[in-house]
């Protein structure tokens, strides 16, 4: 009888050991979890942002592809550029 005690205690604190081992394992785990959250969540406003910023520029290539085809602009070339500084023309 004493043996049977002995080993029923035996097999409750093993396996007490072993429920806080997951326990503090499951903490490790949800700690990493939330800090790939906030990383997840910094990596969107980064992504929001660069594509308010592929916006921006697509919006200029736009705006150059309709100037050339629609109203038939072209960059001049450096004979053609003027400068101008207040009232005197220079060239």
């Amino acid at each position: 009888m004493l043996r049977i005690n002995f080993l029923l205690f035996l097999i409750v604190i093993f396996f007490s050991v072993m429920v806080i081992q997951q326990r503090h394992y499951s903490r490790q785990l949800f700690s990493e979890l939330e800090s790939l959250k906030g990383d997840r969540d910094s990596l969107n406003i980064e992504w929001g942002k660069l594509l308010l910023e592929e916006g921006a520029w697509s919006q200029h290539q736009r705006i150059e592809y309709l100037a050339r085809t629609q109203l038939d602009m072209t960059t001049p070339s450096p004979d053609q550029i003027e400068v101008s500084i207040g009232k005197n023309r220079v060239q």
